[in-house]
């Protein structure tokens, strides 16, 4: 949510709130999971109480690095090919189209729709800040670095992108030559105390999330300009090193100075198809001649808490060597959208979390038939830019579709694998979803309270016109591959960028739910004891906007491109 008011905490701590030593990496996994599930008797372990102004920094800076500002979209010339690429229908994003070159304008573009600030909010003495990529409690752990090769006007080497005034800091600068075509790589890390601070031991899981937001937002904005993203296999330790993650004197220290750290989390291939040379970008990593620039900021002078389990479980989930990707290395492209109209450029920055819905509004079945394309496992597979794709299993909490009985159903393709094997399920009769399946049907009334309780009582998930489960395969993190518990989540959180950018496309609005009681979700979905369980909730509808709320714009100032900000951070 984008909203970083939303006070929904913990009220006590979790009853198994002992921290993970000496186990197996599988064993981590599964007592991480157990301990940070929320009960009715009790929420995951977490902070009973918070102080927002304490609360760590949401943007981050290095202090020395030389700093180049980025152009803007509101900077192109608006006869260019890329003002024409910004104008395209969001219902054609992803079609084949000629891919732009690699130039600051163009990265400027790509970042400002993946990971920029999209406007500034005002409530009373609060201001705050709304991105691109959406954020459990609006809080960002994500950080977004680029590795760069001739790209023109842009130094070689590591670069970290500043969304607050939309610039990119040097951090290492690379020595040498190497005759290539321009080549681009953005790797995301994750700083897990901004999420830990606010939501304990349960951070972790939201992060993961976070990146699969952030990947899909990337893929999105990439797509606007003719590019594709992929994620290109790498080491935990290789990846850690190359952005300069594991120099422990560049960040601060004191007696809780791994909340400073950041963790890196995975590479991405970004450019138009065909480009760059498969084995460049391994170069590139392997470039060890280097000069360093800047000290990280201080993100939290004072943490009141600790969360140990959340690097415990950091640890036991890191690929330290390369997984072979599951599907072949080729370049992916997006998941449809649905056309309205709207320009693309207009549906990227203006995704919002709703903060209410309105108890009222219908959807049509159109309207659904056009969200499950952003659900249907196998075409999410197909497209995702992850190297490790799952296919989830969505259910849908549908409360208002118009002509369609209140009650829980789900989405199930042929061929794909299911949660509910072993239940009845019986035809939606939507006639152009064959997918979509009834799997228990209830009154009115008696949905909104099975919903809102199963959400930790918050209204969106009931006032909403439908709410979303997408569930996981977890047993294969739990005894073959604790690496894939990441995958899993971000897998989920890509899902729910599609169902955000969906449901904008629609007039509607979205919101991703973090919040819920797993194991009476489970019970409520015939699922006790099944490897089948929660990774996300999703909940759409017709929003209220709250007009206490003032707006202003993200960059209000237009620059030129390549602009220095000043010599030095």
């Amino acid at each position: 949510m984008d909203l970083p008011t939303d006070t929904l905490l913990p009220s006590s701590t979790h009853p198994e709130a002992v921290t993970a030593v000496a186990c197996t990496d599988q064993t981590v996994v599964q007592l991480y999971h157990t301990r940070s599930k929320h009960r009715f008797e009790a929420y995951a372990a977490g902070p009973k109480l918070l102080d927002w102004d304490a609360q760590p920094s949401p943007f981050r800076r290095h202090d020395g690095a030389p700093a180049l500002s980025l152009p803007l979209s509101q900077d192109i010339d608006p006869g260019s090919e890329l003002a024409l690429a910004l104008a395209v229908d969001i219902g054609q994003l992803g079609q084949d189209r000629p891919a732009l070159p690699i130039t600051l304008e163009t990265l400027g573009v790509l970042l400002q729709h993946a990971f920029g600030i999209t406007a500034w909010k005002t409530l009373g003495p609060d201001r705050w800040a709304v991105r691109a990529n959406p954020s459990s409690g609006n809080l960002h752990p994500t950080e977004a670095w680029l590795i760069a090769r001739n790209i023109p006007g842009l130094a070689n080497g590591v670069h970290h992108y500043c969304a607050d005034d939309h610039s990119l800091e040097l951090r290492a600068a690379d020595v040498g030559d190497m005759e290539t075509p321009p080549v681009l790589c953005i790797a995301l890390s994750s700083v897990m105390w901004r999420e830990a601070w606010k939501y304990g031991e349960r951070g972790f899981r939201y992060c993961q999330l976070d990146i699969g937001h952030a990947v899909g937002a990337l893929a999105h904005a990439a797509a606007l300009l003719g590019w594709h993203v992929t994620e290109r296999p790498v080491g935990h330790a290789e990846l850690s090193h190359r952005l300069g993650l594991d120099r422990e004197t560049d960040y601060p220290n004191g007696r809780h100075a791994e909340n400073e750290r950041e963790e890196a989390e995975l590479l991405l291939d970004v450019g138009p198809l065909g480009a760059p040379h498969d084995d460049l970008p391994r170069r590139l990593l392997k470039t060890l001649q280097c000069q360093w620039h800047g000290k990280a900021s201080r993100l939290d002078p004072a943490p009141m808490y600790r969360w140990p389990l959340i690097h415990d479980i950091a640890r036991a989930t890191r690929r330290n060597t390369p997984a072979a990707p599951t599907r072949p290395h080729t370049a992916a492209t997006v998941s449809p959208l649905p056309g309205s109209g709207r320009r693309a450029s207009d549906v990227l920055l203006g995704r919002r979390s709703a903060q209410r819905f309105s108890s009222t509004h219908t959807m049509t079945q159109a309207q659904l038939s056009r969200l499950i394309a952003c659900l249907l496992p196998s075409r999410a597979q197909g497209s995702s830019p992850l190297a490790q794709p799952h296919a989830l299993q969505p259910v849908l909490f549908i409360h208002r579709v118009d002509g369609m009985e209140p009650g829980i159903y789900v989405l199930q393709e042929p061929g794909q694998p299911t949660a509910f094997a072993h239940c009845k399920l019986q035809a939606a009769g939507l006639a152009d979803r064959p997918e979509l399946f009834l799997l228990r049907e209830f009154g009115q009334v008696e949905l909104y309270r099975l919903a809102r309780s199963l959400h930790c009582h918050q209204d969106i998930a009931a006032t909403a016109c439908l709410a979303i489960g997408l569930l996981a395969p977890f047993e294969i993190a739990f005894t073959d591959d604790p690496a894939a518990y990441r995958d899993l989540f971000r897998n989920a959180g890509l899902i729910g960028q599609s169902l955000y950018l969906g449901a904008e496309s629609l007039g509607l609005r979205g919101t991703g739910i973090g919040c819920y009681f797993d194991e009476p979700v489970h019970k409520a979905l015939s699922l006790d004891h099944s490897p089948w369980q929660s990774a996300y909730h999703f909940t759409i509808g017709l929003a209220i906007d709250d007009t206490r709320i003032e707006t202003a714009p993200a960059y209000p100032e237009a620059r030129h491109s390549g602009r220095p900000l000043e010599e030095t951070r």
